[in-house]
């Protein structure tokens, strides 16, 4: 028999700080950029943990954050739920209604809260009802004036911290560690809880080889945001593996980003693909060195498979699919090209890129279709589902759970194909796919179609309804500047029409300023379905 040792990410922290106490984190926050060894975060994530004890802070209770990516909130990431409490992160660029909603359900008893964000907590503080105080991420000298009680600072708390503190050593690997919520494209979030057990062994999946391969000669910026499904996991594993951080803070833009990867010489990084059409323009239009980067991580949301190879073949990127869910934590599939397709054509290799990719071990998956399990021939399509040791059993304190989980399984939502490789492609969410004449047209495929397009930016397909077909697909599109004006949907038709069947092909194609967003940054489908479906009637 094996030794029965729990998995714990005080075990995490630990490692960081014993074997890796030069390695850096760098951190971008409103006053610039600051460098800290490993074991000055150590040293600063513990006094964190004891000022929440001082504080009042139990195990079990939630800690919520409102903060961007820098290294005090990667110190929340490791005080909060290594002294037994659970880490909250939230999404800030929620409304202030769905914000209230998850402080309150999540029953948070303190915030952290970076500067720029407080303001919005001070409008809402009367209709928090949990939260006993309130922790400003900043150093003592930015300060925002206010006439809230029971608020503190945060580098003022780490001064008056003793530095003594011990993390528990009878932490159980099944208790709550973190949370977070969805981002609600309808009704309220749901909360999802991560176990430690949970958070460590997704973070061992980060460092597989045929994963995305994180280790200690990595430096790693996550783009993605620490309050979006933790930063896909990538801040954790991080510091259990001693791999340098670059943390890119508040309101970065494309410069900063490419800025920052060529003078840090980053070699993995990670987004969703909004983020890397901005990066994508700028490297377009502008000379930076990224050759140290490995790997660009992309997820979220369907990568355009234009955008893949310009990253691949003009910019010499290599670029990396993955899919995931705030359920999942976030890692599922991930698009590592088996030894013999090296051998492929670059297209036949752009084709399996293109897609989602295959299962991470540790996970199970099956494609239900509508007479049972789907076949893997890449063409039946099915619900994905899936179960595993770091995929959610349920939302927290909320009904909406027996909608998702079933009989052990998580049911995503996302319809899906796989292929004899085993290689996963999402067709498309359930509730977006459009039933024309009783067959399924995948808005996915449409999407990545049109942004093949050297004139398209970007591209979202939705349906409207009608009387003869049931539903029909509209395409709307932002063209790239230099393009506005010069492209007719003739164009973009004949560019459609060799690739599809005619019924796929859309009832019309609108030019756009803007495509609505949700805020994580895929597209708001829901909101964009109301402006076309607002748009034709006027036509009418």
């Amino acid at each position: 028999m094996m030794m029965q040792t729990p998995l714990t990410m005080t075990q995490m922290i630990r490692r960081a700080e014993k074997f890796f106490p030069k390695k850096e984190v760098v951190s971008r926050t409103g006053s610039g950029i600051q460098r800290f060894t490993y074991k000055t975060i150590a040293e600063r994530t513990k006094r964190l943990a004891e000022s929440l004890q001082k504080l009042g802070i139990k195990r079990g209770d939630k800690v919520g954050t409102l903060a961007w990516n820098h290294h005090r909130h990667l110190e929340a990431y490791f005080a909060i739920p290594c002294s037994g409490a659970v880490l909250h992160t939230i999404n800030i660029r929620l409304s202030p209604q769905h914000i209230i909603y998850i402080i309150n359900h999540a029953e948070d008893q303190a915030l952290l809260i970076d500067p720029d964000i407080f303001p919005l907590i001070e409008k809402v503080k009367d209709q928090l009802t949990t939260v006993k105080a309130f922790i400003v991420m900043c150093a003592e000298g930015e300060m925002p004036e206010t006439t809230i009680e029971s608020v503190y600072n945060y580098e003022r708390l780490l001064q008056e911290a003793s530095g003594n503190y011990e993390y528990p050593d009878d932490l159980d690997e099944n208790a709550p560690a973190g949370m977070c919520y969805t981002s609600a494209t309808t009704g309220n979030p749901k909360g999802v809880v991560y176990s430690h057990r949970g958070i460590v062994l997704h973070s061992m999946a980060l460092g597989m080889a045929d994963s995305a391969a994180v280790s200690e000669k990595d430096i790693a910026l996550p783009v993605v945001p620490m309050f979006h499904v933790n930063a896909w996991g990538l801040p954790f594993a991080a510091v259990w593996f001693g791999t340098s951080l670059v943390l890119p803070g508040p309101y970065f833009t494309p410069k900063l980003i490419a800025e920052l990867i060529e003078a840090e010489k980053v070699t993995i990084t990670a987004g969703v693909p909004t983020i890397w059409l901005g990066l994508l323009k700028e490297l377009d239009e502008n000379n930076y060195d990224m050759s140290s980067l490995r790997s660009v991580l992309c997820g979220g949301s369907a990568a355009p498979r234009g955008m893949i190879k310009a990253f691949e073949e003009k910019h010499g990127i290599p670029f990396m699919h993955a899919y995931g869910m705030t359920e999942t934590s976030p890692l599922v599939v991930i698009s590592s090209l088996k030894s013999y397709q090296e051998e492929l054509s670059s297209e036949e290799k752009l084709n399996i890129k293109a897609m989602q990719g295959i299962l991470v071990p540790g996970l199970e998956m099956k494609v239900v279709g509508k007479d049972g399990e789907a076949s893997w021939d890449g063409k039946e399509m099915g619900e994905l589902a899936i179960r595993g040791p770091w995929i959610a059993s349920g939302y927290y304190r909320d009904e909406r759970s027996d909608e998702a989980f079933r009989d052990g399984w998580l049911y995503t939502g996302d319809v899906v194909t796989v292929d004899e490789e085993g290689f996963m492609k999402i067709v498309d969410r359930t509730k977006d796919l459009i039933k024309s004449g009783g067959e399924w047209i995948s808005s996915v495929d449409l999407e990545n179609a049109l942004m093949a397009h050297e004139a398209i930016f970007e591209a979202a397909v939705v349906s409207v309804p009608h009387e003869e077909w049931q539903e029909r697909p509209i395409a709307c599109v932002v063209l790239k500047e230099g393009y506005k004006g010069t492209v007719t949907k003739e164009e973009l038709y004949t560019f459609l029409q060799p690739q599809f069947a005619k019924w796929w092909l859309p009832d019309d194609i609108l030019f756009m300023e803007e495509i609505p967003k949700t805020s994580v940054g895929k597209f708001l489908k829901m909101r964009l379905r109301d402006q076309v479906r607002t748009m034709s009637s006027e036509l009418k």
